[in-house]
């Protein structure tokens, strides 16, 4: 279970993340969205324990990450937005160095690497430097690195831009089988279809704070739209400003 209670973040003069609060249930996959710079990727950040929180209370599996944020990245699969790898060196090796770092035992890490290196269709690429692959076969390493210790959290910051489809498709089943193990998942996505497919709930963060939370059909009730996107344009007060921006293109066009 992740559990997030009145966190703050404020970098200088800027206040990132205002007060949100949410949970994330065993088993459950949790949707945050909003428009770039609303402070998702601060809060999974917090959540991973890569940064600390100004205020407020963050627990993951019961442990705080303020006063633990090693524990937090042992038992967390954390995938960032933009990949951080080891350009220098090869797919193999960046597996074996992120098993060593986490302890897997040999055997285990073998196993896991063939099943997901095989689902992700990247066999080829594994004797090849990570700094000449793309940004795409990056993900997918990214991806197969932050599953490899078996985590009991899973926290991703956009993970499913760049995969193609196929790809995308294996994410997503992978991510079911994790909510079927009962591990508690928190994503953000642009993506607002496959937030709607996956999603047990969804908090909607704006400016730094969650102006809703719940199931998608919940929130498409409550605010009389069909599809969770247009939930998302008209809780973010963007749905105006494209509805004239597609006007003003079928008018250029």
């Amino acid at each position: 279970m992740i559990e997030v209670e009145d966190l703050f973040k404020v970098f200088g003069s800027k206040t990132a993340v205002k007060g949100i609060s949410f949970t994330v249930k065993d088993g459950e996959i949790y949707g945050l969205l909003g428009p770039n710079g609303s402070g998702k990727s601060t809060t999974l950040r917090i959540l991973a324990g890569i940064i600390p929180p100004t205020r407020g209370k963050v627990l993951v599996e019961g442990v705080n990450v303020a006063e633990n944020p090693l524990e937090v990245k042992r038992i967390t699969g954390y995938i960032p937005e933009t990949p951080l790898l080891y350009e220098s060196l090869t797919p193999m090796e960046f597996f074996s160095f992120v098993g060593s770092i986490r302890e897997v035992p040999r055997a285990e890490l073998e196993e896991r690497v063939s099943r997901l290196v095989k689902a992700f269709g990247i066999e080829e690429y594994l004797g090849e430097l990570i700094g000449t692959l793309s940004f795409g076969t990056q993900q997918k390493v990214s991806i197969i690195a932050g599953l490899l210790h078996d985590p009991k959290a899973l926290i991703l910051d956009e993970a499913i831009n760049g995969l193609d489809p196929k790809s995308a498709r294996i994410m997503k089943e992978l991510l079911n089988r994790f909510k079927e193990e009962g591990k508690s998942i928190v994503f953000s996505t642009h993506i607002l279809a496959v937030a709607e497919a996956l999603c047990d709930r969804v908090g909607i963060i704006y400016n730094g704070e969650i102006i809703a939370e719940g199931t998608p059909e919940q929130l498409k009730e409550f605010v009389h739209e069909e599809s969770l996107e247009d939930v998302f344009l008209k809780l973010t007060e963007s749905q105006e400003e494209v509805s004239s921006l597609v006007r003003a293109l079928r008018e250029a066009f």
